[in-house]
């Protein structure tokens, strides 16, 4: 009986698991949940706002999320993927940290966002959410990476200001300098 525990509890030592949980409202955060989830050989799980209204999102009125079918404390990393909108973290992504705080043992924010790394400590920008994440998860958030959409866009396509925001990622224009970032991003987090 001990030799069993033992066993179990080595093999839940010497495996990490990990999971991707993800929003998505347009599908950029979609394809790059599903890439990393691939990549890590990992399980991924949709988070499902019970109200899917953007301009209530946006104003930050909270219907709350549908119950997740993955039990979070089961892994021992999650990856939370999804928008930042206005430089904001959105309800859905807020919901789901605030509700599974205390059972997170590790968590790894990625977002796809239109802030780019330029801009990344503006008004809109990207580090300002990733600020808010390391506030309100304090030790448990190991790492934030942002893709930001304009890294896949044609120079023509950055002049226009609504590329940013009907852009979406796909295999066709996942190439270049954000193949790289996720390469590292990957290597980075199976180190974690």
């Amino acid at each position: 009986m001990f030799k069993a525990f033992l066993n179990r509890f080595l093999i839940n030592i010497l495996i990490m698991k990990t999971i991707v949980y993800y929003y998505s409202r347009k599908g950029s955060n979609r394809y790059l949940a599903n890439k990393i989830s691939n990549d890590l050989n990992c399980d991924i799980e949709e988070i499902k706002p019970r109200l899917n209204f953007f301009i209530l999102m946006l104003l930050g009125i909270n219907f709350g999320n549908t119950k997740l079918k993955n039990k979070v404390e089961n892994y021992d990393k999650v990856i939370l993927c999804g928008p930042i909108w206005m430089g904001k973290l959105i309800i859905p992504l807020k919901n789901f940290i605030n509700n599974n705080l205390k059972i997170i043992n590790k968590l790894i924010f990625v977002t796809c966002c239109g802030s780019s790394f330029k801009d990344k400590d503006n008004k809109f920008g990207h580090n300002l959410v990733f600020k808010i994440i390391k506030n309100i998860t304090g030790d448990k958030c190991v790492h934030c990476e942002a893709f930001p959409i304009g890294l896949v866009l044609t120079e023509e396509q950055k002049k226009e200001q609504d590329s940013y925001m009907k852009y979406q990622l796909n295999d066709e224009n996942f190439k270049g300098e954000i193949v790289d970032i996720y390469n590292s991003f990957v290597a980075k987090i199976k180190e974690i």
